[in-house]
């Protein structure tokens, strides 16, 4: 960034990165904490939005740019908040880098201490808060789409909660399983909690996976969920949260939609709740 365009976009830049944590070079979690003002009130699950100028250097990993965006513009992008609200200093993105994408490989060359931009505006209906209290809870995650649920978890279970409530995430490599140590973790102290982490490339793994392999529908097919669970789901006993990549979420839809679940719409009480991180045609719009 030249000398004179710092001084016209730094003012706009009204946060600063407090932590950047590498997971592996293809995700990491940042902390983002407001500079001059206060964070408003939300509900797990929700997201917000961050904000980079054009101008901003793209990290090694990133892609040649056929199409540069302007040094001026403010290219903004939408992402779940990973950390609780009951965390008032700071909001938690858990990110995925897109080599080929616009914003991601500028927000992969940020370090500690450099500005961004955060909307003051967060808006979402992924809830868990509108589930009812009597009704398990199964959430489904690939890479990335993992951030959300772990807002609701380190808010909503609660130690005394009897509601069976199961998180499944899916990635390539174990690598990839980030908060994997929190939640297994969290598994241990929490009776009711069942994490079931999968893995699509095992052949390439250092030492041997002992876990479930494939993706997270075939784990869903095969039946190794439910016996995982503990429990049978059933549309009248459980309500699924899906989040992540639109393949899955077809995959899973369409899997449900046969055990007689149905996707929950504006006037649609469904059990399904989802949230696409991307269009299915242009998957690098929020990268």
């Amino acid at each position: 960034m030249s000398h004179d365009l710092a001084k016209i976009a730094e003012p706009n830049l009204n946060a600063v990165i407090t932590l950047c944590n590498e997971v592996s070079p293809w995700l990491r979690i940042l902390q983002v904490a407001p500079d001059g003002w206060d964070l408003p009130s939300f509900a797990p699950g929700q997201y917000t939005t961050l904000g980079l100028y054009g101008s901003t250097l793209r990290c090694g990993l990133a892609e040649a740019e056929s199409r540069p965006p302007a040094p001026g513009t403010l290219i903004r992008r939408a992402y779940s908040i990973a950390s609780s609200p009951r965390v008032r200093d700071f909001l938690e993105f858990y990110v995925n880098l897109v080599p080929g994408g616009v914003f991601t490989p500028r927000l992969f060359n940020l370090k500690i201490g450099d500005r961004v931009w955060l909307s003051q505006r967060i808006t979402g209906a992924f809830r868990f808060d509108r589930v009812p209290e009597d009704t398990n809870v199964i959430l489904v995650a690939n890479g990335s789409g993992l951030a959300p649920y772990l807002s609701m978890l380190t808010t909503h279970l609660e130690l005394a909660t009897q509601r069976h409530v199961v998180l499944v995430h899916g990635v390539r490599h174990s690598w990839d399983l980030g908060y994997r140590s929190t939640l297994m973790a969290m598994q241990s102290l929490r009776p009711h909690f069942t994490y079931v982490p999968v893995i699509s490339r095992p052949t390439f793994e250092p030492v041997p996976w002992r876990g479930a392999t494939a993706h997270v529908q075939d784990v869903w097919m095969n039946g190794a969920l439910k016996h995982a669970c503990g429990f049978v789901p059933t549309p009248d006993s459980t309500h699924v949260f899906l989040c992540g990549s639109p393949d899955m979420i077809e995959s899973m839809t369409e899997l449900l939609a046969r055990e007689g679940f149905e996707e929950q719409a504006r006037n649609t009480p469904g059990q399904v709740r989802v949230e696409r991180y991307w269009p299915k045609k242009t998957a690098t719009q929020r990268a």
